[in-house]
């Protein structure tokens, strides 16, 4: 294969690559809000060696938006592990989180998918079940506007 040949095939690779990754999946969970409400939790299990789980949501550009992860909780929830990383992909394919705790809390900055991972920290973790516990709060556009004013 000539390096003319390969550039093209590479080019091609790498695109479908970014369009898998910054794209919503089949197999990405949609977060959904019942009617009037501006909160809603998300409790799950990473099995064992699984190292992620994906989420997606639908926003406006301004609207507020705090995502907070912690363990879960309750006698019947506890698990060897806690799946404490998480990270928000917007829709252009830049990313904003961390580990634990609320790793989201700002306006978001434009209309369109969003996409959350939650995922174990891989370099604390022994591949165990792995529980997680995560608030979305999404303001809405109107309730959002003092906040996001000046964003």
């Amino acid at each position: 294969m000539t390096l003319s040949t390969f550039i093209p095939s590479l080019t091609s690779v790498l695109m479908i690559g970014f369009i898998s990754i910054s794209g919503a999946q089949a197999s990405d969970t949609p977060i959904r809000f019942a009617k009037g409400q501006i909160s809603t939790t998300i409790t799950g299990k990473l099995k064992p060696n699984v190292d992620e789980q994906w989420y997606r949501f639908n926003a406006e550009k301004g609207q507020y938006a705090l995502i907070n992860i912690a363990p879960p909780s309750g006698k019947n929830k506890a698990t060897p592990e806690t799946a404490n990383v998480g990270v928000l992909h917007m829709p252009d394919g830049s990313q904003d989180g961390t580990k634990g705790g609320i790793i989201y809390q700002n306006c978001l900055p434009m209309t369109g998918e969003y996409r959350l991972r939650i995922a174990r920290n891989l370099m604390a973790t022994q591949g165990k079940t792995a529980g997680y516990h995560v608030e979305v709060i999404m303001l809405p556009k109107y309730a959002s506007k003092e906040l996001c004013e000046n964003e």
